[in-house]
C-alpha cells in the first residue's frame, strides 16, 4: 500500500495530462512511445499492489521509480512539442527515491542520469545531435538532482527526529509504567500497614489517605463535624479535655513542625482510641510542600501501662501497712531491755530482719512514687554541701568493703532552695549506683560547685559503664543493663527514674556520659532559687 501511495502522484499527473493532450494534440495518442509509456505505467502501478515488496530489501522496489523514468521518457518523446512540462513528471520518481533514504547518493546520481536520458532520448532519435542541442536541456537534470539532495536531507532529518521521538516515547512509556507500578506498590503498602497514613499539602488539603486513617477520621467525627472542626472528638491525655485546634497534629504539621509519638485520644467516651502521631515535613527546593502524618493505634499499650501502674500502686499500698507494722515490732523488740539476755546470733538475726524490712519499705516507697507520677517537694534554704558530706559518710563503709575508694572535690558551702530529703535521695541513689556498679574495686569521685545561678553535682565512677544501646533506656522504669544482669547486681531499675523525677521537679536537669568498661559520670544541675 505504501508503494501504491508513492506511485499515485505520477498516475494522477499523467491522468491530468491525458485530456490536455487529447485537446492540444490528439495525434500523439497514436505514437508508439506514448502508448508504451501508458502501458508501462499501468503495469508498474499494478506491480505496486501485486508484488509483496516487504519480503525484499529496501532497494528492490527502486525498480518501480527507475522504470517510471522510462514512462516519463515515452510520454515526453512524442508529446514534448504539444504538452509543455511533461519532462517535469520526472520529479515524482526523483522524490520517491530520495525520500526512501535507502541510498541517498545513488538516488542523487540516478536522478541526474535518468532525467538526462529522458531529455536526450528524443534528440538522439533524430540523428547525430549537435552540442548545443545536448547542452540546452541540462539545467533540468541539475534541478532534479538538487531536488533529490534537498529531499534526502529533509528525510534524514525527519528520520533522526522520528528516532528521537520514538526513543522519547519509549522512555516516557517506561517511566509511566514504572510510575504505575510504584503507585500500585505504594497503595499496596499503605493498605497493608496497620498504621493510619495521611499526607497534606502546604494549604492543608488532604492529598493522600489510607483506609486505616479514614477509619480514624470517622471515629473523630461528631454529628457530621469534620475532623479539623473545633467540635471534633479529639482529647488530651486525660481523655476528657478537648485538644485545642492549634495543638492538633494536622495544624502543627501545617506550621512545618516535625514531631514523634504525640499521644491523643480520639472518639466518643465509650469507644475512645489512643493514637500516637508522628509528622515529617515535605520540602520542594527548600520550600514547604506539605507534611506526612502517621497515626498508630496504641490503645492496648496505653491500657497495659495504666494497668501496670495501677497494679504496682495497689500492691505497694497493700505491702506498706504490714511492713510498717513489722518494722515497728522489730524496733520494739530490739529496744527491749530484756534483749540483753538474748543470744548474740538471735540478736544478729533480728538486725538482719530489721534491715531487710526497712530496705523493702524503701522499695515500696519507690514503687508508689513511680506509680503516682507525682512529686511533692518541701523546699527550704539548705546547704547542699552538707547533704553531699552526709551521703558520702553513708556510702563509705559499703565502698570500703568492696575495695572502692570515695573521693570528694566539693565546695565547703552550697546554699540553695531545695527539698533536703529529696536531694539526699538523689545523692544516695547516684552514689549507691556508683559503688554498686564498681564490683571489682575502683574509685568514685563526687564534685559539687556553683555555676552562676545553679548548683552542679557530679558523681563519677570507674565501674562497668554502659553500652550505647543501654544508654538510650537508662531512665526507663525497671530497666537494667545487660552487664548488670550478668554480674547479678541486685536492684529493680527504679533509682534513676526517681532521681530524674526529683531533679526535674526542682526545675533542674540530669545528664550523663558513659563508656562500656570505663565507667559513668552523672551530672545534676539545680537552680539555686525557686524557678
Amino acid at each position: 500500500m505504501r508503494l501504491l501511495i508513492s506511485q499515485l502522484p505520477l498516475v494522477i499527473s499523467v491522468a491530468v495530462a491525458l485530456p490536455i493532450t487529447a485537446v492540444v494534440a490528439p495525434a500523439v495518442f497514436g505514437s508508439r512511445s506514448f502508448q508504451l509509456g501508458l502501458v508501462l505505467l499501468a503495469i508498474l502501478t499494478a506491480a505496486c499492489v501485486a508484488v509483496p515488496w516487504e519480503r525484499y530489501s529496501p532497494l528492490a522496489y527502486w525498480i518501480i521509480p527507475v522504470l517510471d523514468f522510462a514512462v516519463v521518457g515515452g510520454l515526453y518523446h512524442d508529446g514534448r512539442n504539444s504538452v509543455i512540462g511533461l519532462s517535469f513528471l520526472a520529479v515524482f520518481p526523483v522524490f520517491w527515491m530520495a525520500w526512501s533514504g535507502a541510498a541517498p547518493r545513488a538516488a542523487w546520481i540516478l536522478s541526474y542520469v535518468c532525467t538526462t536520458l529522458v531529455l536526450w532520448a528524443p534528440i538522439f532519435s533524430q540523428g547525430s545531435p549537435e552540442l548545443v542541442e545536448l547542452a540546452a536541456p541540462l539545467l533540468i537534470p541539475f534541478v532534479m538532482m538538487g531536488i533529490a539532495i534537498v529531499v534526502s536531507t529533509v528525510e534524514n532529518d525527519t528520520s533522526v527526529q522520528r528516532a528521537r521521538l520514538t526513543a522519547a516515547e519509549a522512555q516516557l512509556q517506561g517511566s509511566l509504567q514504572e510510575t504505575r507500578l510504584r503507585s500500585q506498590l505504594l497503595d499496596g503498602v499503605l493498605e497493608t500497614v496497620d498504621v493510619g497514613v495521611m499526607a497534606i499539602d502546604a494549604k492543608g488539603q488532604t492529598i493522600l489517605m489510607n483506609s486505616r486513617q479514614r477509619a480514624n477520621h470517622a471515629l473523630a467525627i461528631a454529628d457530621g463535624v469534620p475532623i479539623h472542626g473545633e467540635d471534633a472528638l479529639i482529647f488530651d491525655l486525660d481523655q476528657v479535655t478537648p485538644l485545642a485546634p492549634a495543638q492538633r497534629p494536622a495544624q502543627r504539621a501545617l506550621r512545618e513542625e516535625s514531631f514523634s509519638d504525640v499521644i491523643m485520644w480520639v472518639g466518643p467516651a465509650n469507644h475512645q482510641r489512643a493514637l500516637a502521631v508522628c509528622s515529617r515535613a515535605l520540602r520542594d527546593n527548600g520550600e514547604f510542600a506539605g507534611s506526612v502524618l502517621a497515626y498508630s493505634d496504641v490503645t492496648d499499650m496505653v491500657n497495659a501501662l495504666n494497668a501496670k501502674e495501677d497494679f504496682v500502686s495497689s500492691v505497694s499500698h497493700e505491702l506498706r501497712t504490714p511492713l510498717t507494722s513489722i518494722i515497728g515490732y522489730l524496733d520494739l523488740v530490739l529496744d527491749d531491755p530484756e534483749m540483753d539476755g538474748v543470744p548474740g546470733h538471735l540478736h544478729s538475726a533480728l538486725r538482719v530482719a530489721q534491715r531487710n524490712a526497712e530496705r523493702l519499705l524503701l522499695l515500696v516507697a519507690d514503687l508508689l512514687t513511680t506509680a503516682s507520677g507525682t512529686m511533692h517537694l518541701h523546699r527550704r534554704k539548705t546547704d547542699v554541701a552538707e547533704l553531699v558530706r552526709a551521703s558520702l559518710d553513708t556510702v563509705r563503709p559499703r565502698a570500703s568493703v568492696i575495695g572502692v575508694t570515695v573521693d570528694c572535690d566539693c565546695e565547703p558551702t552550697l546554699e540553695a532552695e531545695v527539698d533536703p530529703d529529696r536531694i539526699s535521695q538523689v545523692l544516695d541513689n547516684l552514689l549507691s549506683n556508683a559503688v554498686k556498679y564498681s564490683p571489682d574495686g575502683g574509685s568514685v569521685t563526687v564534685r559539687s560547685r556553683r555555676e552562676g545561678g545553679h548548683v552542679v553535682l557530679e558523681v563519677q565512677d570507674t565501674g562497668i559503664g554502659m553500652s550505647e544501646e543501654d544508654q538510650r533506656d537508662v531512665f526507663t522504669k525497671f530497666f537494667r543493663t545487660g552487664q548488670v544482669k550478668k554480674a547479678a547486681i541486685p536492684g529493680v531499675g527504679l533509682g534513676l527514674v526517681i532521681t530524674k523525677s526529683i531533679v526535674e521537679a526542682h526545675g533542674g536537669r540530669i545528664s550523663f556520659t558513659s563508656e562500656l568498661g570505663a565507667g559513668s559520670t552523672f551530672r545534676v544541675v539545680l537552680p539555686v532559687e525557686v524557678p
